[in-house]
Parts: structure tokens; sequence; C-alpha cells
């Protein structure tokens, strides 16, 4: 749960603070100190009443471009938030938020939020854990209520059933909207001495969604939250959720208006170059780091988090050589660095992030005697083609093909793929499309790239994966037919055989994932979370011409 940043101000040496309700949740009863160090509680004159204004976020509102430039590589998805949230007071349908882990969705929406200066309440799941306590954090906020030993860490209301927690909302989001109102017609006609909301409009954020899922009335709760916009009918009020998870895992027999769904995709390395490098005391030097590190650790993650922990003890070995932290390496020095720095690259990579065993690090050696990957791989920063994993021919195939369905509109499917299984590049299209019907087409398929990696039936994967075999049956020549462990008598295809085998073992690897079971289909879908490099070097190894059948912009 979101803290209280409380307001500093100047004070003598006998003066008593005031304390007031800047800020965010909840208000604050803090004990002052006196000169002789006895503890008084504050009078009711020092404390700010309760109002709205304590939903809002942080300090002054900060302008846009400072929001944007906190957050490389989040250009396009702040935009779009603004485009959704609309200009003030304009109703809102709810938003679906997702991406994966540390990819900045919670820290962009709470900075946005004091950007537009609007009220939101804020509730975790992962704090939140049981319906009770997210009931009961959403009223406790919406009622300026902070527990504490005075009213015995007690909620301002019990709630349990979901029936009562609508009924508690909506009376007390009415409350809220109603003094949003009557403080606004105040602020027209007043000097203001405070800082005062923009708008009527009040904002419920639901975080770690996927956390829901887990809990033993999940099938009650998931369906209410995303009913809540409905059942409320208040059109001052918008709902945002928040999830690491896309939406069609929360596929529900229960019918409700699906949020607009916005992704947040995973950093790449010049997003991540420039968010590592703010705040640094040397920029330079610690770009001439991360010449070093970069690379070989954003093939293992491109996770923010993970990476800052790894890189902090790193960058201190590869300070220690340094007299002076302020000097701006020139290339001598940056080799003299790296020298420091090398021996500990390997050692981090497999102990934090286990890529390499022991036993593979001292058994595969190149001719030098070096470990394989210390010097040559780590050192020059080039990318290895080859993978650190035994994967049968199959389910390489597989995973390219899942690859494909997530990442390709299925409408371009008859355009990548011929009935035969090959490509279709070499087709002469019997008629050619107007001009208006190509650049609807064009904008539905960008439309579904900009949500990202999408989901796919059963039947799709095979689909594709029964025509990018086709096209490899040539090229693999006598290497597939020497795999007795693909050839089933009876098949045209070896490939073909155990798919579904080689799906549920790629599903327990975590390189496709399970999505909710649409309703409109009665099959479950699936999505492939494998990255576009791993893909290529999967591609690669079985030399499949991956690049010519992925879409883009």
């Amino acid at each position: 749960m979101l803290g209280w940043f409380l307001q500093k101000r100047k004070m003598g040496k006998d003066e008593v603070p005031l304390i007031t309700r800047r800020t965010t949740r909840s208000s604050s009863a803090t004990a002052i100190s006196t000169k002789n160090n006895v503890v008084e509680s504050t009078t009711s004159t020092n404390i700010c009443s309760p109002s709205p204004i304590d939903l809002l976020y942080g300090g002054e509102p900060i302008d846009l471009d400072v929001l944007l430039s906190n957050f490389p590589g989040r250009h396009p998805q702040i935009r779009e938030l603004l485009q959704i949230l609309g200009p003030l007071n304009a109703p809102m349908l709810p938003v679906f938020v997702y991406g994966g882990p540390s990819t900045g969705k919670t820290g962009i929406l709470l900075q946005l939020f004091r950007h537009l200066n609007r009220p939101f309440v804020y509730s975790s799941c992962r704090t939140c854990y049981s319906p009770r306590i997210l009931f009961e954090s959403v009223l406790n906020q919406l009622s300026y209520h902070q527990k504490n030993s005075t009213n015995g860490y007690s909620s301002v209301k019990r709630c349990e059933k979901p029936s009562d927690f609508v009924n508690f909302l909506r009376e007390a989001l009415v409350g809220i909207v109603k003094s949003l109102k009557e403080n606004r017609r105040k602020s027209k006609s007043s000097k203001k001495l405070e800082r005062s909301i923009d708008g009527n409009m009040v904002y419920l954020i639901f975080d770690k969604l996927e956390l829901v899922k887990d809990w033993d009335k999940s099938s009650t709760i998931l369906p209410l939250l995303f009913n809540l916009d409905s059942m409320l009918n208040i059109p001052e009020v918008g709902l945002i959720f928040i999830s690491s998870t896309p939406p069609d895992t929360f596929y529900s027999s229960m019918g409700y208006i699906e949020p607009i769904p916005l992704y947040f995709p995973t950093y790449n390395e010049d997003d991540l170059r420039q968010i590592l490098v703010r705040n640094q005391a040397n920029p330079k030097l610690y770009s001439s780091f991360l010449d070093v590190v970069l690379r070989p650790f954003c093939r293992i993650t491109r996770r923010l988090d993970e990476l800052s922990a790894v890189f902090s003890p790193l960058f201190i070995e590869y300070c220690k050589p340094l007299n002076d932290l302020a000097i701006v390496p020139n290339e001598d020095l940056k080799r003299k660095l790296f020298s420091n720095l090398q021996p500990h690259i390997s050692l981090f990579l497999n102990e934090t992030f286990r890529v390499l065993s022991q036993s593979s690090l001292g058994a595969e050696r190149t001719k030098d005697g070096e470990p394989r990957g210390s010097k040559s791989k780590v050192g020059t920063c080039e990318d290895s083609d080859e993978l650190d994993f035994h994967m049968s021919t199959s389910a390489k195939y597989l995973l390219i093909s899942a690859f494909l369905a997530s990442r390709n509109p299925a409408t371009l499917d008859a355009s990548f793929f011929d009935s035969r299984g090959g490509s279709a590049d070499g087709r002469k299209r019997r008629r050619k499309p107007s001009e208006m019907a190509k650049g609807q087409k064009e904008a539905e398929e960008q439309e579904l790239l900009s949500k990202g990696p999408g989901s796919f039936p059963l039947e799709r994967l095979l689909a594709i994966f029964q025509c990018i075999t086709s096209v490899a049956e040539d090229s693999l020549g006598e290497e597939v037919q020497e795999e007795d462990s693909l050839e089933v008598e009876g098949q045209n295809n070896p490939l073909m055989s155990d798919v579904l085998l080689q799906l549920s073992t790629l599903c327990n690897a975590n390189f496709i994932v399970k999505g909710g079971t649409c309703p409109l289909e009665g099959s479950t879908r699936y999505r492939s979370v494998v990255s576009e490099d791993l893909a290529l070097k999967v591609a690669k190894s079985v030399k499949f011409p991956l690049a010519k059948y992925v879409y883009r912009r």
C-alpha cells in the first residue's frame, strides 16, 4: 500500500510542526516530540480535515515532458494511456494493463495520475490477499480511514460479502463525486490556498490481478471486479486492472464489458541502457561498464529489478582499480577495467541466474584451456547462435509455430502459407483488393500487433506446424529420417508425431503458457512467451527462414 508523503516545513527551535494531509491514502496521526522529548498528541487544529485531496498521489503535479523523460522506452504506452483516460471529466471504459514483471506498469500509472492531478484508489492483490481485505482496503481509502491504535486497527466497515461491497462502494463513491463537485465550485469562487483536484472523476486501480486466480473464491471475485463498471453505473468512476498475465487468461462464462487491453512489452537493450544510466554520478563510466555486461545478461533476463540487483555489486568490482570515480575512461583504461571484471562476470552468470552448471563450465573448454564463454563470449559481447539446452526437432518446429501464431495476426496466415504448406510469396493473387480494403486490413493487423503476443487455439497451432514442417521436409533430408523417435508408421510427415506430447513438454518448460477457455470457441488457448531472439536461434538450428514469416509493421 502506498504510504504518506509528509510536507516538510521550516521550523524554529521551539516551534511545533503542522501535520498536513498532503498526499495519497489515509490520515497521519504522527506524534510530535517537544524540546524535552515529551510526546504530545497533535490537536485537531493542526490536522487538515479529510478530503478528496488525500486520494492524490505525490507532491505537486509534474509536466508531461518530465513524465516521459522518467520512463524511457514507454512513450507509446504513456500517450495511449492519456488517450484512454481522456480529457477532464470524460467517462471511460475499463482498462486492462498487462505485461511481464518489472516493465513499468504500476510506476507509470501512479506518475501519470500525478501528472493529471486526479484522485484514485490503489489496491494490490498481493498485500490484499483475500476478498475481505481487498474490499475493506478500497472502502477505507474512500472513507479516508487509517487503521491505528486509536480505532483498534479496525476497518471503517466490516465487509465480507460481494453484495455488501457493491452497496458500500456505491455509497462511498457517490459521496466522493459529490465532494469533488462541491470543491470544484468553491475553488472557482475563492482563491486557491492549497492543491486542488482537476475534474470530478475518481479511479479504482486493482494491481496484481493474476493473484486473484489462486484465491478460494476466485470464480466469484473475478466476475465481480470485471462487472463493477456496469453494476455501479457511475460515469465519474473509472476502473483500471494491472496484471502480469494477458486478459484472455481471465475468460469467464459470465458476460461483462471487455476492458481495453494495453500491453507493456519487455524492455530492449537500448531502453535498459537509458534507464540504468539515469541518476548515475558518472554516466560515462557506467556506460562503459554496461558495454561489457549488458548484452550477456540480457540473453538471460531483461527484468529491470534483476539486472539492477546483479549490476550493483558488479559495478563495485569494475571500479576497484580506480582512485577517482569521476574519471572519464579512455580505451586503455576500459581494457584494464574489463580485465579486472571478467572473472566475476561468469561467476554471476552461473550462480545468480543458473545459466550453466559448474560441471559444464569445467568440462566444456576452448582450445586455449579457458572456460567456454568466459572471454570469447562475454568479453567481445558477440551473439551466440547455439542453444544452451537440448530440444528435439519436432519440439523446435512446434516452438516456432507457437511463436508465429502469437506474433502474427490470424488474418495473415493465408498470405504467409498456401494450402500445401509452402510460402505464398511466389503465388499470384487472383484479384487485387481495393485500396480501402487493404488499408482497413493493415489497420486491423497493426492494432492486433500493438496488443502484444496474442493467444491462439490448438487448431491454428497445428495448422501452422504442418505448414512449416512441409516447407522443411526437403531441407531436412536424411537428418530427419535418421531420427527414429520422430518416425511413426503410417504418417507421411515424420515431424507430426507426438505433437500433443511435445506441446505438453513446452508448456511445462514455460515456453508456451495456457490461457483461459474462450466461451465462444470452447477450447483452450495458448500463448508463446519466448523472445524473438530465442525463436531466431531455434529456427537457425533447424535452418528454417523464420524472418520471412514474421509480420513487421
